[in-house]
């Protein structure tokens, strides 16, 4: 059987849930491998909600993603469906009842190249996915607009933790990003860490999240990922601007979609206990906003 990473074992989902999943892991890695005639070749990899598995079938290298069954999968499952490959991994089978799928296999992630060039990585792939999106997607500005009247609750009930004039601004702009007239296919968990590298296109997104409307909707993740490695304000800003240039964005639309963005997460991240990522929003609103 596989051996589960400490550090996937240690992801914040299992704090509260996934328990019993954990436990059966190895097993059910076994178990599906089987069904689907895979044999592993080579160690298990993971993001925060799945482990990824080498595998190979009549010599061809694939990898089995497994996750816990649920909406989340079936969404998952549909987003691949939708880009078809454009940009993002093929899916060859998936079997939901048991949180498994069979992907193309691909290379090293865009988190190990330099932040300048992944920047501008990412906003090409942004722009490559901005194709028209099923009229019964989830909608980016339905998000604002579920999530914009809590905020003012949210950021009281955590001690006032940032001035309040980046939560009125973070108000303001909602208004404008709760309407959007976009039908767009929009990435919802866009960063270099989802990024590998592929043989039939440079640069291959996994995970994707899909959303209609606008394609800068998670803008600020591409920049919170690596925002350890920019210096100061000048550099955000700059590779800020590489991605809205390579994207084909409109700046001010853009810039209000980080800092909508940015003080949402800031207080999920408070909301959690996590100390380095509301550190991380705190330089981005500077730089941006």
């Amino acid at each position: 059987m596989i051996e589960l990473p400490e550090t996937f074992l240690a992801m914040p989902r299992w704090w509260t849930e996934g328990g019993e999943w954990l436990t059966d892991l190895p097993a059910a890695v076994d178990r599906q491998c089987e069904i689907w005639g895979l044999a592993i070749d080579g160690p298990v990899s993971h993001g925060s909600n799945a482990i990824a598995v080498r595998v190979t079938r009549d010599g061809e290298q694939l990898v089995l993603r497994m996750s816990p069954p649920g909406p989340d999968l079936a969404e998952h499952a549909r987003a691949l469906r939708c880009w078809d490959g454009r940009g993002t991994v093929r899916l060859y089978d998936v079997d939901l009842p048991r949180g498994a799928m069979l992907l193309e296999r691909l290379g090293d992630s865009l988190l190990d190249q330099p932040v300048g060039e992944a920047m501008a990585v990412l906003g090409r792939l942004m722009r490559r996915l901005a194709v028209p999106a099923p009229a019964d997607a989830v909608s980016t500005a339905e998000n604002v607009s579920g999530r914009a009247p809590r905020l003012q609750a949210d950021w009281e009930r955590l001690g006032k933790p940032f001035d309040q004039a980046q939560l009125t601004e973070a108000l303001r702009v909602s208004k404008q990003l709760s309407h959007t007239t976009s039908d767009l296919a929009a990435n919802g968990d866009f960063h270099a860490d989802q990024v590998l590298r592929g043989s039939r296109e440079p640069w291959i997104v996994v995970d994707p999240l899909l959303y209609r409307g606008d394609p800068e909707c998670d803008l600020t993740r591409m920049l919170l990922t690596r925002v350890d490695e920019m210096a100061d304000d000048t550099e955000i800003r700059t590779h800020f601007a590489t991605i809205v240039r390579e994207a084909e964005l409109d700046p001010e639309r853009a810039r209000d979609w980080v800092v909508f963005r940015t003080v949402d997460y800031w207080l999920w991240g408070l909301g959690f206990g996590l100390t380095t990522d509301p550190e991380r929003c705190r330089r981005i609103l500077q730089a941006i906003a």
